[in-house]
């Protein structure tokens, strides 16, 4: 009995190191930490995340991926910004929290648009195709999931580059980048073996046209 779990933890191991290292491997091409040498894109993707922590401290997370947004909007690197995050509960509502912060930052209204499905990582980056008709996306995050959510794209036919935001200590983010390591794995299952799909789609939205 003690060598199957002892095969299974192996097994399981090698499945997790494979997975980062084929998404590593793939999108590192495709993310840039210089918001001037990047290309242009119409539209930038926000992936949501809590404001704060559970401490009430200010999660440096949303921080960063704030300023990294406002940064490629004043360097014209985008034009319109997708804020794509959870709102599953009455009290929690990330693309609000995002989109007061953003406009805090001098970004002009009409230049965000909400979506309040993107409950995971692949929702966010499909509905940005599938209900905002993007077939191109900067999308903005820490580099580690910048390379998860582009590896996404890439499979439902998305060209997406990513704008990498400031990244939090090893201290600090220690069980978010261990999260990230299953996360990858689970992409793996969603893509080719469950074929999984957003859990809300709905009618299309027009970027551009308000």
């Amino acid at each position: 009995m003690a060598w199957v779990v002892f095969a299974s933890l192996l097994l399981a191991i090698g499945a997790m190191y494979i997975a980062n290292w084929h998404i590593d491997h793939y999108a590192e091409k495709f993310v840039f930490d210089d918001y001037e040498t990047m290309p242009v894109n119409k539209v930038g993707l926000l992936l949501g995340t809590s404001k704060r922590l559970r401490d009430g401290s200010v999660n440096l997370y949303f921080k960063y991926r704030i300023e990294a947004a406002i940064n490629l909007y004043n360097a014209g690197k985008i034009k319109y910004i997708i804020v794509s995050g959870d709102n599953s509960q009455i009290y929690y509502n990330e693309p609000i929290d995002m989109k007061k912060a953003l406009l805090k930052g001098g970004i002009p209204p009409e230049a965000i648009y909400l979506d309040y499905a993107g409950f995971r990582t692949l929702d966010s980056v499909v509905r940005g195709k599938k209900i905002f008709g993007q077939q191109k996306l900067t999308i903005i995050s820490q580099e580690f999931h910048n390379k998860r959510a582009i590896f996404i794209a890439n499979r439902y036919g998305i060209e997406a580059i990513g704008f990498n935001a400031r990244d939090v200590s090893i201290s600090l983010g220690f069980k978010t980048q261990m999260r990230e390591k299953f996360a990858r794995l689970m992409t793996i299952f969603d893509l080719y073996l469950l074929n999984t799909q957003p859990k809300f789609l709905g009618e299309s939205i027009q970027i551009g046209l308000r």
